[in-house]
């Protein structure tokens, strides 16, 4: 029997992919508090969809691989609307802007060129790659709140670096992992 396809935490992260799109409009209106609002009720069903995947055992594996491509498009989308978008009053820096979206393409290729010519591999995350992931998530959310504000604050800059430190950080261990064949294991 196969495993079913849209439990409630998959659907939690489809919903999480489909916010991208909203937030990004919002932030274009100049509407910062509801793209704020968005981004809070995508972050809800991270959340969500990790404990009802884990508590409720709907672990699946379109799941596993739904909820970094839904991650990856939320942050992405979030960065590059942050970064270029008119009228802002805090802008993330367009140089964070292109080194995450690069980090992000460069694992996504490489992730898939590894199953292509190797075979299925799973990829966990590492404590750096979270810690880069919560890094960005509050760098939009500072962003995004300071903007709903209308707060000029220059006390994002260590912010800033930090999220570059840990996502070139990230991005460096997970080559080293790569190339050292621990990446991953083979899929069952």
């Amino acid at each position: 029997m196969s495993e079913p396809i849209l439990t409630v935490a998959n659907q939690l992260t489809i919903l999480r992919m489909t916010l991208a799109p909203f937030l990004v409009v919002m932030v274009l209106s100049r509407d910062f508090t509801w793209a704020l609002v968005i981004f809070v009720v995508a972050g809800v069903t991270d959340l969500l969809d990790g404990l009802i995947a884990r508590l409720g055992h709907q672990k699946t594996t379109l799941g596993a691989m739904l909820d970094p491509v839904a991650d990856k498009v939320l942050l992405a989308s979030s960065f590059v609307a942050l970064a270029w978008s008119p009228g802002l009053t805090v802008r993330i820096p367009a140089w964070l802007a292109v080194i995450t979206l690069s980090r992000d393409a460069i694992i996504v290729v490489s992730v898939t060129v590894i199953n292509l010519t190797l075979g299925r591999r799973v990829f966990y995350p590492s404590t750096l790659g979270k810690l880069s992931t919560v890094s960005q998530i509050l760098t939009v959310g500072v962003v995004l709140l300071l903007n709903a504000l209308g707060s000029d604050s220059p006390k994002t800059t260590p912010l800033f670096y930090l999220t570059l430190l840990l996502t070139v950080a990230s991005a460096l261990h997970y080559v080293y992992l790569a190339s050292a064949g621990r990446g991953g294991g083979e899929a069952p």
